[in-house]
């Protein structure tokens, strides 16, 4: 096993990419790879997030050393996404649960935060119509798309299926098949037969369940925050 001097010398070099797969391994030796960890990820606090510092973050989260824990309640006590939100609502918990890689009980929060930017109505049925969707403010939807995406390695989030769903000429019939949502021509079943991890293909998340019709998640992908 390579020593954390070997390590940060490497990581300093690589690619993003490659960074990402570096973290774990440096985490991994302890504490003076955890160091390395804070000050790289304190020396990018002022920037926006992006995958390597959200890698960071879950890596110094998980590592939960006291040293580990001062330092993220001191500089980062909600994670490195900024949760803006237009409405006051609150996306602490859904922050914590993808830094742990939770993605089911993330993937039911955010299902819960769309239907509170929806409104009461929403709350109460616990489901969206899709002209709720054009009300949403771009601000939290931005939010919600940043948290999955930058906790996910870039491999979930709306923009993500967005950018799938373009490639494929829009064509919805595709994207179920190129995403993990319907297999051999029948819907995927929830919740056991979703992966709920990094190994599921790429845009497979969020789901949120009933987003498996055409004109919630085709409202979604229309929306304004995607031309901004």
């Amino acid at each position: 096993m390579e020593d954390i001097s070997q390590l940060s010398q490497k990581f300093s070099l690589e690619s993003s990419l490659n960074q990402l797969k570096l973290i774990p391994q440096i985490s991994a030796t302890g504490e003076a790879g955890q160091e390395f960890l804070i000050e790289f990820l304190s020396s990018h606090l002022d920037e926006p997030p992006n995958l390597v510092t959200g890698k960071i973050y879950q890596a110094l989260y998980k590592a939960n050393t006291a040293r580990t824990q001062q330092f993220l309640q001191a500089k980062v006590p909600y994670g490195v996404v900024p949760l803006n939100s237009a409405r006051n609502i609150d996306y602490h918990h859904l922050q914590q649960l993808l830094a742990q890689q939770d993605f089911q009980g993330a993937d039911v929060l955010t299902l819960q935060k769309l239907c509170e930017l929806a409104g009461e109505s929403a709350i109460k049925r616990k489901w969206l119509y899709f002209t709720e969707v054009d009300n949403f403010p771009s601000t939290d939807l931005f939010t919600l798309d940043r948290l999955w995406f930058i906790y996910s390695e870039g491999k979930f989030g709306f923009s993500v299926q967005r950018k799938i769903w373009l490639s494929l000429g829009q064509d919805f019939s595709q994207l179920w098949y190129k995403i993990g949502w319907k297999i051999d021509n029948n819907w995927t079943r929830y919740p056991k037969e979703f992966t709920w991890d990094l190994s599921a293909p790429k845009g497979h998340l969020p789901l949120s369940n009933q987003l498996r019709g055409v004109r919630v998640i085709s409202s979604i992908f229309s929306h304004p925050v995607w031309s901004t």
